[in-house]
């Protein structure tokens, strides 16, 4: 099984290297899609209308066009952000240095006229360095409230895993609770709210690994590639034409459209079957044995919490709007099992001797837990 393969409906874009959206004209008329795979049970019509998943689908679409106006390739990355936005989540992002992160976190924040802020993780950084602190004025004697970066729509947390475990855990509250705490008062951060975090798999000196507490909040973890050659082509000659001096396109839409994105994404219709068929997935990451056998169950060494569930049918739902339809189907829920899964899954130390991956679980149970 291909990683993240996903098949949607005809005039929905098609995966790439799992999947992507595809040129506007496609895009545009994937509304109007009615073959489907799978059947599905009827889905109540009061659910979305077909109005507003146009309006939706056209929303979704500019956001989509200002992304790759900017960023080449990584239309794996595009949806992982999409979706992630749309459910309201966060996303934990491993790469080798140099495949746009912080470009493309900054392009999307500038696309629904976000504020975006970038923080330099290092073994220094102090917890209030991320959330704010309370300054002394010395002419009234009195203290004033300075919030810190995290107090953004879109935050990029560069190379979290340089930062100490004191540091990361500050950004718990933020991540799960949407607030900080400065000097015993609670200050929300602002709405829609996502964290994009990085570490860098290559380089493990002067780091500290993200707890299971920590990475079971990121809604999913991508693993970015390097792009191909055609791709880093086309960056050079982009680059030439001083495609990246400029700022990125401002606001085809703006964060209160975002937050009626998401309020719609709520409403996707996953129906009881495909709720089932989530938690079955999830309880094979616990159960391993009975499904993929006893030598790769056996290399689990602690399973994915109801976080991952939650997870899943957050994600699918997103991925079924961005698909252009207002139900879940089977296919959604396989098309972001990786992501939802792999950081979610503890291997023991046979496994890195085997060079068995969490992805290679993921395969196995996917292949193994039936569909409906």
């Amino acid at each position: 099984m291909t990683d993240e393969s996903v098949t949607v409906p005809t005039d929905a874009p098609q995966a790439s290297a799992d999947e992507s959206v595809a040129d506007e004209k496609t895009v545009a008329t994937r509304a109007r899609a009615t073959t489907e795979v799978v059947e599905v049970p009827a889905v109540p019509s009061a659910t979305i209308t077909p109005e507003e998943l146009a309006t939706a689908t056209r929303q979704l679409v500019a956001v989509s066009n200002a992304f790759s106006d900017r960023i080449v390739g990584q239309d794996h990355l595009r949806w992982s952000f999409l979706i992630t936005l749309l459910a309201s989540g966060h996303i934990l992002i491993e790469s080798v240095p140099g495949l746009a992160k912080t470009v493309a976190g900054h392009t999307l924040a500038s696309s629904v006229a976000a504020e975006f802020t970038r923080i330099q993780c290092t073994p220094d950084l102090l917890p209030s360095d991320i959330t704010g602190t309370q300054v002394l004025d010395a002419k009234t004697g009195t203290f004033t409230t300075r919030l810190g970066p995290v107090h953004a729509n879109f935050v990029l947390l560069d190379e979290i895993n340089r930062a100490s475990a004191k540091t990361q855990s500050a950004m718990l509250e933020a991540m799960q609770e949407r607030q900080t705490s400065i000097g015993g008062t609670i200050y929300p951060v602002p709405s829609p709210f996502m964290v994009i975090a990085t570490q860098n798999p290559i380089e493990q000196e002067g780091t500290y690994l993200l707890p299971e507490a920590q990475l079971d909040r990121f809604l999913f973890k991508d693993v970015l590639t390097y792009p191909s050659i055609e791709q880093e082509v086309t960056i050079l000659k982009r680059l030439e034409q001083g495609v990246f001096d400029s700022e990125p396109t401002e606001g085809v839409i703006d964060t209160a459209d975002v937050l009626a994105l998401q309020a719609l994404t709520k409403r996707v219709y996953v129906d009881e079957a495909l709720t089932n068929y989530i938690v079955r997935l999830v309880d094979a990451t616990r159960n391993p044995d009975a499904h993929i056998g006893a030598h790769l169950g056996g290399l689990i060494e602690i399973g994915a919490s109801p976080r991952a569930s939650i997870a899943f049918a957050q994600a699918s739902r997103a991925h079924a709007l961005l698909s252009g339809r207002a139900h879940v189907i089977p296919e959604d829920i396989k098309a972001i099992a990786h992501r939802v899964l792999r950081h979610r899954i503890l291997l023991g130390f046979e496994a890195g001797v085997e060079g068995v991956t969490s992805d290679t679980i993921v395969d196995a149970i996917v292949a193994a837990v039936p569909s409906p």
